[in-house]
């Protein structure tokens, strides 16, 4: 049987990190590390996440997830009698979502394309007069939330 026994320089471990810390400063111009990105997004705690209407002629308009075969919020806001659109991020990988708003009578007065995710899908709605309407998933009933247009 073969044994392996590590090389000592007769350095202690202070020394080793002095040797470290000499080979990783310079004081000339270079190269410099920063971290990478991380890409877990933040938790979101505001007000103001999805949801939310993006600004007159901002792009983007009301962003919605799906996510494991849920909307991620009950209420939505867009502006009454203004065309807007919904971006559905659809974080579920081959699951088909969509978005349909149905007023309060339970007609049908718009519905997305669906679509597998993971995608996103940005969908052009018409006008809707002031009032709250459901939006759903049609493929999941269960997915529903409140739309208010004010």
């Amino acid at each position: 049987m073969r044994t392996v026994r590590p090389i000592v320089l007769g350095l202690s471990v202070s020394g080793l990190l002095a040797v470290a810390l000499i080979a990783c400063t310079s004081t000339e111009a270079g190269w410099t590390y920063a971290p990478a990105p991380s890409i877990t997004p933040a938790p979101s705690g505001s007000a103001e996440a999805s949801g939310s209407v993006a600004p007159s002629g901002a792009p983007g308009g009301i962003t919605l997830i799906a996510h494991n075969v849920a909307f991620d919020t009950a209420t939505i806001a867009a502006p009454a009698d203004e065309a807007f659109q919904i971006v559905l991020d659809n974080q579920d990988a081959s699951v088909p979502h969509d978005v349909a708003i149905k007023d309060a009578s339970g007609t049908e007065v718009f519905k997305g394309e669906t679509f597998p995710g993971v995608a996103i899908k940005t969908y052009d709605v018409p006008a809707l007069t002031a009032g709250e309407y459901q939006f759903v998933c049609t493929v999941h009933p269960n997915m529903v939330g409140t739309l208010t247009a004010s």
